[in-house]
C-alpha cells in the first residue's frame, strides 16, 4: 500500500510537470526572463511551504542533513530549473521533454560512477538506445532538419542535458535524507535557500519582466500561479514524498511521462510541430529509459 503511494504521488507530479513544459514556453516567450521565472517560483513556493509547515508538527533537522537538503536544493532546482528555463527559451517543449525523459539513464550513469553500482549488459544497451535518441535530437538541430522550430535548438538541447545531469545528482544525493523527513520540511528549506540566491539575481533583470509592468494580464498571471501552486508547490511536495517509498530509479523512470503530456499539449497549442525525428527518438528514449530502470530479479518487488 505505501508503494502504491509513492506511485501515485510521482505519477501525479510528472503529468504535473509535463504540463509545466509549454506553459513555461508561453510564461518566457511573452511575460518574464529565465531569472524572473524562477525567483517567482522560489518565492511563492517559500511562502507556501513555511505556511504549511505552520500547521504541521516541527521536525528537528540535523546540521548535516540540512547542508543536504540544501545543497539538493540548489542543483536540483535553482540550477537544474534555471538551466530547464534557459533551453526553453531555445529549443521547443517537445525536444526539452524527450531530453528529460534520459533522467533514468543519468542516475543509473551517475550511480555507477559515484556509488559503483553495477550495469548489466542489458542495461548497456539501454544506455545505448537513449543515447542515440539524444544525438539523434542533436544531429538533427545541427543540420536544422526535419523543419525545427526552436530558435537554437542545439543550444537548448545542450542546456537541457545539463539540467538533466543536474537533476539525477540531485535525486542521488537527497535519497537518504527524503526517507528521514517530512516532504515539507525538506521543501521550505529548499526554496528558502533557492530564494535567497535567485531573487538579488532576479531584481536586476526586473525592468525586463512584463509580467510585473503595465502590460501584465490575466493570462500570464495565470500561468505564472499554475507554475508556482502545482509546478512547484504541490509537484516538489510529491516528489520527496514518493522517494520515501521508491528507490531513486522507479522514482525516475516516471519522467517519461513528461515528454508525451508536453508533446501533446505543445502541438495542440502550436508551441511545436510534428516532425518524422521525434517519434523516432521518442521511441528509442523511452525504450532506452525502461531497460535501465528495468529492476533485477532480486529487486523485483520494490
Amino acid at each position: 500500500m505505501e508503494k502504491m503511494k509513492g506511485h501515485i504521488a510521482i505519477l501525479m507530479a510528472n503529468v504535473i510537470f509535463g504540463l509545466g513544459v509549454p506553459v513555461t514556453k508561453s510564461l518566457l516567450t511573452d511575460w518574464v526572463t529565465p531569472m524572473g521565472y524562477m525567483a517567482t517560483r522560489c518565492v511563492g513556493a517559500t511562502i507556501l511551504f513555511w505556511i504549511v509547515a505552520c500547521f504541521l508538527p516541527r521536525e528537528k533537522v540535523e546540521r548535516k542533513d540540512l547542508a543536504t537538503i540544501m545543497l539538493g536544493g540548489l542543483l536540483g532546482f535553482v540550477i537544474s530549473q534555471t538551466l530547464t528555463a534557459e533551453a526553453l527559451k531555445y529549443t521547443t517543449p517537445v525536444y526539452f521533454s524527450l531530453v528529460a525523459a534520459l533522467t533514468p539513464i543519468a542516475v543509473m550513469l551517475l550511480a555507477a560512477l559515484f556509488i559503483k553500482e553495477e550495469i548489466t549488459t542489458l542495461k548497456m544497451v539501454g544506455v545505448a538506445l537513449g543515447i542515440g535518441g539524444a544525438l539523434l535530437m542533436l544531429f538533427m538541430s545541427w543540420t536544422g532538419g526535419a523543419g525545427t522550430s526552436g530558435s537554437n535548438d542545439l543550444l537548448g538541447i545542450f542546456l537541457a542535458i545539463l539540467s538533466v545531469l543536474t537533476w539525477a545528482v540531485y535525486l542521488i544525493i537527497t535519497r537518504k535524507v527524503s526517507s528521514k523527513y517530512s516532504s515539507v520540511t525538506q521543501m521550505k528549506y529548499v526554496f528558502l535557500i533557492s530564494t535567497i540566491v535567485t531573487v538579488p539575481i532576479a531584481l536586476a533583470t526586473e525592468p525586463q519582466q512584463a509580467l510585473y509592468s503595465s502590460a501584465w494580464e490575466w493570462s500570464g498571471v495565470l500561468q505564472m500561479a499554475f507554475i508556482v501552486l502545482f509546478a512547484t508547490g504541490l509537484g516538489y511536495f510529491l516528489i520527496p514524498y514518493a522517494m520515501k517509498f521508491l528507490r531513486a530509479t522507479t522514482v525516475s523512470i516516471y519522467t517519461n511521462i513528461q515528454p508525451i503530456v508536453a508533446s501533446l499539449v505543445a502541438m495542440a497549442v502550436g508551441q511545436d510541430i510534428f516532425t518524422w525525428d521525434k517519434p523516432l527518438a521518442a521511441v528509442m528514449v523511452l525504450v532506452g529509459a525502461y531497460i535501465v530502470t528495468m529492476p533485477e530479479k532480486a529487486e523485483a518487488g520494490k
